[in-house]
C-alpha cells in the first residue's frame, strides 16, 4: 500500500473465471503504467448457473480481498457478477466500482437490419439490468437474446476452437443469423476469446461487438477524475489469484494472456494480513 500516494495502488479486477482476462487485456492497453491484480474465481465457475445469493456473496468476499490488497478501483469483469452484486457492492466499499454491460446500445446503432443479437449467461439474460437495456433501445430495433450453456466452460478448459466450442457456437449463432442478425453483442467476458470462431461462423457482413475497450476507457476517465491515475511511467505489473486449483489455473491463464505466469491460490493465505472466507 502507497499511504503516501495511493494513485500509486493498483486495480482491482475480477471475473467467475477467466473470462475477464479479455477485459483485462483492455486496460494493460489503456492504462500501460498501472499494477493490476486479477481474480478469477474459476473454483465457482460458471456463474451463469449459480444463484444470485451465492454471487453476491462471492463477489463481496473477493471484493474484500482486493480492498485487502489496497486496490484503488474495482472492475467487475462480468456481467452474470454485475447483475447480481453490483448495487450492492456500490453501497458497501468506497472504491470507484466500474462494472459490465452488454453492448446493446452501440450494437444498437451500428445495426443496418435492425436486428441484433445478444450472446450471454442465462443469469444476464434474466436480470433487470439487462430489461432496462432491452426497454431503452428496443424499440428501435429487434433484440434477441441467445443464452449459451457450455461456453465458459470450453473457455475455462482453453477449449478455445475444439469440435465441440465449433459446435456449440453454431447452435447459439445460427437462430440469430436466420433471424437477420447483422450483428452480435458478446454478453460474456469469456466470450471474446472465441471471437475469432464466431465470426467464421457467423460470417464477414456480421458485426462482432466487445465492450471491454469501453469498459477500460471508463475506468481511465474514473480514475482521471477522482486524481487516481498512476502518477509514474512504468511498465505495470499484474498479479493473478484463483479459488481453483492454480496449476490448472495458470495452464489456461498463461494460455489467454499468452504468458507464462504465477497464479496463487485464495485459500492458502500467501501472507495476506486480511484474507475473507474465499
Amino acid at each position: 500500500m502507497n499511504a503516501a500516494n495511493p494513485a500509486k495502488n493498483p486495480i482491482g479486477v475480477f471475473d467467475s473465471g477467466v473470462g475477464g482476462l479479455s477485459v483485462l487485456r483492455e486496460i494493460r492497453r489503456e492504462l500501460p503504467d498501472e499494477d493490476l491484480l486479477y481474480v478469477a474465481d474459476s473454483g465457482h465457475a460458471p456463474y451463469g448457473d449459480k444463484s444470485a445469493q451465492l454471487i453476491e456473496a462471492r463477489s463481496i468476499a473477493i471484493v474484500e480481498f482486493l480492498v485487502s490488497q489496497h486496490a484503488k478501483a474495482i472492475v467487475v469483469a462480468c456481467n452474470t457478477a454485475t447483475s447480481a452484486a453490483i448495487e450492492t457492492l456500490r453501497a458497501r466499499f468506497s472504491v470507484p466500482i466500474v462494472a459490465m454491460e452488454p453492448a446493446v446500445k452501440p450494437a444498437a446503432a451500428h445495426t443496418k437490419s435492425g436486428v441484433i443479437g445478444v450472446l450471454a449467461t442465462s443469469m444476464t439474460i434474466a436480470s433487470d439490468n439487462f430489461a432496462k437495456l432491452h426497454n431503452r433501445f428496443g424499440a428501435d430495433v429487434k433484440i434477441l437474446m441467445q443464452a449459451c450453456p457450455g461456453l465458459v466452460e470450453q473457455v475455462e478448459a482453453g477449449n478455445l476452437s475444439g469440435d465441440k466450442t465449433r459446435a456449440l457456437i453454431k447452435q447459439y449463432v445460427s437462430p440469430l443469423l436466420a433471424q437477420k442478425a447483422d450483428t452480435i453483442v458478446l454478453g460474456c467476458t469469456h466470450y471474446p476469446f472465441l471471437a475469432s470462431l464466431i465470426q467464421e461462423i457467423a460470417g464477414p457482413t456480421v458485426a462482432i461487438i466487445d465492450p471491454a475497450a469501453a469498459i477500460a476507457r471508463e475506468l481511465r476517465r474514473r480514475l482521471a477524475g477522482i486524481k487516481q491515475l498512476s502518477p509514474e511511467a512504468h511498465a505495470g505489473t499484474e498479479r493473478f489469484w484463483t479459488s481453483a486449483a492454480p496449476d490448472k489455473t495458470k495452464q489456461v491463464i498463461s494460455q489467454l494472456w499468452q504468458m507464462d505466469i504465477d497464479v496463487r491460490s485464495l485459500s492458502n493465505g500467501h501472507g495476506e494480513k486480511h484474507r475473507p472466507e474465499l
